[in-house]
C-alpha cells in the first residue's frame, strides 16, 4: 500500500495534506524519514510514525455513541440536527454512518462505522442481533402485555412482529428486547396495546452494553473486545 493512502485512511486527512507532511519529513517508516508519497509499505508489519507517534493501520473504525434526544440518525438532513454533529472532526472525515437508526426522540446506544459489511451483518435479520431498550409508558403495564409481546403483535401494514421479551420493572416501566428492528416498532407495539411510550432508550446492541460512564452526546471508539460483543447472543 502507498504510504499516503495508508495515512489518509488512518487519519482522515486528505492525500494532498499527507503529501505535505511527508515532504516536511514528519513521516517515518521503521525509523527512516519518507520523502515520497508513493512509497510502498506493508501496513501490517512496518512501523509508521507521524511526528514521532505510531500510526496503526485501521481501515475501518467503529464508534459507540450515547445518543441524546433531538438528533436524527442520518449523515445529513436539511431540517434536523444529525448524530454526525456529535462526532469529532477526525471521525467525520472517515466516511462513517449510523449502523441502524434511533428516531429523533429515542436515546441511547448507537454504533457508527465506515464498515458497510459490518453494518449489514449487524442489522440483518439472519444475524439475530438482539437490542434491548428501557421504556417509560403512559399507562400501567400488565401480564397480558408480557404475553402479547411474546406472542407477537400486529402493527402498521398488518405485519405481525416476531416474539419480543417484555420485562416489567415498574408499574409504568419496562425493558424490551427485540430480535428485529422495524420503523418505530416498540412505539407501534405499545400503541397496538392501547398504551403510549413516553421515553425510550437503547441500552444494548447484541452483547454490547451502553457504559454507565459514557454520557449523553459522548462517543468513543469500540475496542476489539467490545466489537466482538455485538454478535454475542444474550440467551
Amino acid at each position: 500500500m502507498r504510504i499516503d493512502k495508508m495515512l489518509s485512511e488512518c487519519t482522515g486527512e486528505s492525500r494532498s495534506d499527507i503529501k505535505k507532511l511527508i515532504k516536511q519529513g514528519r513521516v517515518c517508516v521503521n525509523g527512516v524519514p519518507v520523502r515520497s508519497p508513493d512509497t510502498k509499505i506493508d501496513e501490517k508489519r512496518d512501523n509508521v510514525t507521524l511526528d514521532g507517534r505510531q500510526v496503526e493501520y485501521k481501515p475501518f473504525i467503529y464508534i459507540m455513541l450515547n445518543k441524546p434526544e433531538g438528533y436524527v440518525s442520518a449523515t445529513e438532513d436539511s431540517r434536523e440536527p444529525t448524530v454526525m454533529e456529535l462526532m469529532p472532526d477526525e471521525y467525520k472525515k472517515r466516511g462513517i454512518f449510523p449502523a441502524g437508526r434511533l428516531d429523533k426522540y429515542t436515546t441511547g446506544l448507537m454504533i457508527l462505522t465506515n464498515d458497510g459489511q459490518f453494518a449489514h451483518e449487524a442489522l440483518s435479520p439472519r444475524s439475530h442481533v438482539e437490542k434491548t431498550y428501557v421504556v417509560t409508558l403512559r399507562d400501567t403495564l400488565t401480564a397480558d402485555d408480557v404475553a402479547a409481546f411474546h406472542e407477537g403483535i400486529y402493527i402498521e401494514g398488518g405485519y405481525k412482529t416476531k416474539s419480543a421479551v417484555l420485562e416489567i420493572t415498574g408499574s409504568h416501566n419496562a425493558r424490551v428486547t427485540l430480535r428485529e428492528g422495524r420503523y418505530h416498532q416498540i412505539k407501534q407495539m405499545f400503541g397496538a396495546r392501547g398504551n403510549r411510550v413516553l421515553t425510550l432508550k437503547r441500552i444494548s446492541f447484541g452483547g454490547l452494553l451502553l457504559p454507565d460512564d459514557l454520557k449523553e452526546g459522548e462517543s468513543r471508539e469500540l475496542t476489539k473486545e467490545e466489537l466482538a460483543l455485538v454478535f454475542v447472543k444474550n440467551d
